[in-house]
């Protein structure tokens, strides 16, 4: 009786001691990452939350983009993106890339606003900061002859933390 005691003991504790050793392994944590932008007649703010670990995935996303050429249509002039227009996203150690893209209503003539972001960390990888281009391109079928296109490229500054 006296062992059968002893052995239920022994194994409570180890049950313990692998709960308490699982319950103090380190979190995994959130950051976020934003981008910006302002030259050559556009601005981009970009904004995104990052989970740590399995390739850093984006659980939120919102950005704007204004082009301020009245060429472009006024309403693919002020664009908003969501987590849905994000075509594209890798974040692993010196590099940060985005694709965005995101049509205009359908009640319209068929458009689209489309930014590529090419960045690198020139530093440490663990530093969080990011320099390179974009590229943005606005294409507007007016309905009535050729499309409209609008490209603008530039420099932008984004950081992750």
């Amino acid at each position: 009786m006296r062992t059968t005691i002893l052995a239920l003991a022994l194994a409570a504790a180890a049950s313990l001691a692998a709960a308490l050793a699982v319950g103090t392994a380190p979190a995994s944590a959130s950051g976020g990452l934003s981008c910006s932008a302002g030259d050559k007649g556009v601005a981009i703010e970009l904004e995104g939350g990052v989970t740590r670990g399995m390739g850093g995935p984006l659980f939120s996303f919102s950005g704007e983009v204004t082009i301020k050429d009245e060429a472009v249509a006024a309403d693919l002039r002020r664009t908003k993106f969501e987590l849905a227009h994000v075509a594209q996203y890798w974040l692993d150690g010196k590099d940060l890339r985005l694709g965005l893209y995101r049509e205009r209503d359908a009640e319209k003539p068929h458009g689209y606003v489309q930014v590529d972001v090419m960045t690198q960390n020139p530093g440490e990888p663990d530093e969080g900061m990011y320099e390179g281009t974009f590229t943005l391109t606005a294409w507007d079928t007016t309905g009535d002859g050729d499309p409209k296109e609008f490209h603008a490229e530039g420099e932008i500054e984004c950081f992750s933390e």
